[in-house]
């Protein structure tokens, strides 16, 4: 079993992004962060002020490149990457993806962001787009719009859920109930889009089992074969967020994750997951200016490469657990796949 289904993504044993992109282009594609300018209804008073208690004072886009058009935001984020990139002779001009990070990139006028999502996506270079997105904002009329540009080149559409519990929902303001979620979500799929689902493991007053259900419950979405891609993010904790006031204040409890125990838990996660996800993250990354806990985090290199030699030690891959799943949903995966 590990071997028929390991080698199927290259040198890694779960279906990474960089796998995928790879297959889908025929080279190796970048991500470049770009701001749309808008802000989230938890900010601007329609639902609150004080944003998600986790998210920064950047819209968890601390890595996005601000400017006064797409095309100087586009052309500072290309150069920044280019000059980090090995260059061989040969190698192919470099491609890449237009990430929408910032806030709530659906939550605006139609046709303004109709016209950036375009500046962006009809350039030569650009392959796609992903839209970082809450699921309380996606009316018809976007929905129609993100299917008018996912004709042109694929559009990923990546929903903030976090969590199915509604009491941590709650708890970190979020704003919106499962339903919502599943409604977009739905809605999303009928309109031929690419969804990304964001998990992050270790929200407050979460135990192992209430994140296991939160995966278990994605790993049901389209018959069983669940979402196009999932982000499995580590809780870590952010200078300025309205969370590291109130862990400083003792008023909420996060997990306090080591390193081992992480890595551990998180390969647990891919192990549940249908081998027609794409795994885009396994651990958290913000800026290390603001990073309070866990401090290991900072570290991503290290983080990954723990990551990857436990899945060796471990001897394990994406969907080895599938067996745990109940018999309906699995047998639909097998057929799906088969």
């Amino acid at each position: 079993m590990k071997q028929e289904t390991s080698h199927l993504w290259g040198d890694k044993p779960y279906k990474s992004l960089d796998w995928e992109l790879k297959s889908l282009f025929g080279q190796k594609i970048y991500k470049i962060s770009l701001d749309a300018g808008c802000t989230c209804p938890t900010r601007d008073g329609t639902k609150g002020y004080e944003g998600c208690t986790f998210c920064s004072a950047g819209g968890s886009g601390d890595f996005a490149e601000r400017g006064s058009t797409v095309e100087t935001q586009m052309a500072a984020a290309k150069e920044r990457v280019i000059s980090k990139m090995p260059r061989k002779t040969g190698s192919p001009e470099p491609r890449f993806i237009a990430y929408y990070q910032s806030f709530t990139n659906t939550y605006g006028d139609v046709a303004a962001l109709r016209s950036q999502f375009m500046a962006a996506i009809t350039q030569p270079d650009i392959v796609g787009l992903s839209i970082g997105t809450r699921p309380d904002c996606l009316p018809p009329e976007m929905i129609a719009m993100l299917k008018e540009l996912n004709a042109i080149k694929p559009v990923w559409v990546e929903l903030g859920l976090q969590t199915i519990h509604e009491h941590t929902a709650e708890l970190i303001n979020r704003q919106y109930p499962l339903a919502v979620f599943e409604d977009a979500y739905r809605r999303l799929k009928d309109a031929g889009i690419r969804v990304v689902v964001h998990v992050i493991l270790g929200l407050p007053g979460e135990t192992k089992a209430d994140m296991e259900a939160t995966v278990r419950y994605l790993v049901t979405l389209s018959g069983g074969l669940g979402p196009d891609g999932i982000k499995l993010q580590l809780m870590h904790i952010l200078r300025g967020t309205r969370l590291a006031e109130q862990v400083a204040a003792g008023e909420v409890a996060v997990h306090p994750w080591e390193l081992e125990e992480y890595v551990d838990f998180v390969i647990d996660m891919v192990e549940l997951l249908p081998p027609s996800v794409t795994v885009h993250r396994l651990t958290g990354d913000g800026a290390k200016r603001d990073l309070l806990s866990p401090l290991w985090s900072g570290d991503k290199k290290r983080v990954l490469n723990t990551i990857t030699r436990r899945f060796k030690e471990r001897e394990t891959w994406q969907g080895r657990r599938i067996r745990e799943i109940p018999n309906q949903v699995r047998d639909d995966i097998c057929i799906q796949l088969s």
